[in-house]
């Protein structure tokens, strides 16, 4: 009988460190959990981005109007005969 019981204690203890230690184990599950969160949270980043450069790719389709707003925002071009006037903030001096 004492045989027999301490068989089971070290099957059970066997089973408990597979558990904790062994391949496939709690280790390895929250290690791969952080990836996954990790790997979400990146692809959600690159989607957003996708979305972004899809909207400006349909702007530039659709008219001169993108194509304008970029030239201004981007390359600092103006049309012939305009005056460009550039507007700064007020700088505050705490005294």
């Amino acid at each position: 009988m004492r045989f027999f019981q301490f068989g089971l204690l070290c099957l059970a203890l066997f089973i408990q460190y597979r558990l904790w230690f062994g391949h496939n184990g709690v280790q390895d599950y929250t290690r791969l959990k952080n990836a996954v969160a990790s790997h979400q949270q990146t692809n959600e980043k690159l989607i957003k981005r996708n979305k972004v450069l899809k909207a400006d790719i349909e702007d530039l389709k659709l008219g001169h109007e993108g194509i304008e707003e970029r030239a201004r925002n981007e390359l600092g071009m103006i049309k012939p005969d305009e005056t460009f006037i550039r507007v700064l903030p007020a700088q505050h001096h705490d005294k």
